[in-house]
C-alpha cells in the first residue's frame, strides 16, 4: 500500500501576527490559521493548539519550520539558539521559541528569520523563481531583509540587519528624528510603518497617493536598493510588507534608483529597473511557504 506524503508544519511568526499552516508542501496546504502576536505564552500557546488540533484531523507532522521576527539567535551551538533576543517588541525579549514548540509538539524545529522564510518562499514559488542571488525586503512593522546568495540565505556572526542600515537623511527636507529606539534615524526608524505613523500622525494605508510622505519614502527605499545592489549584486530585489501595498511607490523608487546609478555599470539593474525592483508574487503567504520548505529540509 502506497504511503501518503509527509505532513509538515510552518509558522510565519511576525511581530504583528502569527500565520500557521499544516500541509504536504507549500502548494498543498491542508489547514491554516492566523492570530495576533500578543504575549509569548498566549501566542505560542495558540500555535501549539492549532497544530495539536490540525494533527488530530490530518495526521502527525514530521517536522516544523518557524520563520520568526527578531532579532533571533541562529547559532546552533549557542545556549540561546532558537530564542528571540533583545527585541523592541514588548514582552518578547529572551523568548525560547524553538524549545517551547519542540517540547510541546515533540518534533524537530527548523528556525530562521521571518524575512529568510519569505525569501525562500519567493524563490521557490514566487518572484525569484529560477534565481540564485536575490534579496527579499519587508517594510512593515519593522524593516528586514532575506539575502540569498548561491541559493542559500546569508548568515554570519548574526543575521543581516538591513533595517538598521544608516542612510543619507536630509533634515531640512525631512526633520523627523526617526523612531528606532536604538538608532533613531536608521532605515527602520525612517521608513517602517510605525515611523510613518509617528511622522504624519496617520497610518500608511490612510495616506493618499499624492501625499508628500510617499516621495520621502521612495527616497529612502531607493537608497536601500542601491546599497543592496553594490553590496550583494543580486539578480532581483523584492520589496514586500504592509507598507509596500502601494503600487504607486514602485515607479517612484525605480526612478530614484536610476538617479543613484548615475551611469555606473551595474548590468540588468540599470537596464531594466522595472524587472529588478519588484513586488512579491505570493503576497502574505511567502513566509509560511518558506517555513514549510524549512520543515521539509530537516525531515
Amino acid at each position: 500500500m502506497k504511503s501518503l506524503p509527509c505532513l509538515f508544519g510552518g509558522i510565519e511568526a511576525g511581530g504583528t501576527k502569527f500565520n500557521c499552516v499544516l500541509g504536504r508542501s507549500p502548494a498543498e496546504i491542508l489547514e491554516r490559521a492566523s492570530f495576533p502576536t500578543t504575549h509569548p505564552e498566549e501566542t505560542l500557546g495558540a500555535a501549539i493548539r492549532f497544530f495539536e488540533q490540525a494533527q488530530a484531523r490530518h495526521g502527525a507532522i514530521a517536522s516544523l519550520g518557524v520563520a520568526c521576527f527578531g532579532p533571533v539567535d541562529l547559532t546552533l551551538d549557542s545556549p540561546t539558539y532558537g530564542f528571540i533576543t533583545d527585541t523592541p517588541k514588548p514582552h518578547w525579549s529572551n523568548t525560547d521559541v524553538v524549545g517551547t514548540l519542540s517540547g510541546a509538539l515533540g518534533v524537530r524545529v527548523a528556525f530562521d528569520t521571518d524575512v529568510n522564510g519569505s525569501a525562500l518562499g519567493e524563490g521557490s514559488l514566487g518572484a525569484a523563481q529560477g534565481l540564485d542571488d536575490y534579496v527579499y525586503v519587508t517594510i512593515g512593522t519593522g524593516v528586514g531583509a532575506g539575502i540569498v546568495v548561491n541559493g542559500q540565505p546569508v548568515k554570519g556572526a548574526m543575521h543581516p540587519e538591513v533595517g538598521h542600515m544608516l542612510l543619507p537623511h536630509d533634515r531640512q527636507r525631512d526633520p523627523f528624528p526617526g523612531a528606532c529606539p536604538f538608532h533613531g534615524d536608521c532605515l527602520e526608524g525612517l521608513a517602517a510603518g510605525p515611523a510613518i505613523e509617528k511622522r504624519w500622525g496617520r497610518k500608511a494605508d490612510t495616506l493618499p497617493e499624492e501625499h508628500e510622505a510617499w516621495d520621502i519614502q521612495a527616497d529612502y527605499l531607493a537608497a536601500l536598493c542601491w546599497n543592496l545592489t553594490v553590496s550583494y549584486s543580486p539578480q532581483r530585489i523584492i520589496l514586500g510588507g504592509g507598507v509596500m501595498k502601494q503600487d504607486h511607490l514602485f515607479p517612484r523608487i525605480r526612478e530614484r534608483f536610476r538617479q543613484h546609478i548615475n551611469g555606473y555599470p551595474c548590468g540588468e539593474a540599470a537596464e531594466c529597473p522595472q524587472d529588478y525592483i519588484v513586488g512579491p508574487m505570493l503576497g502574505g503567504h511567502a513566509g509560511e511557504a518558506g517555513a514549510l520548505l524549512m520543515a521539509e529540509a530537516i525531515a
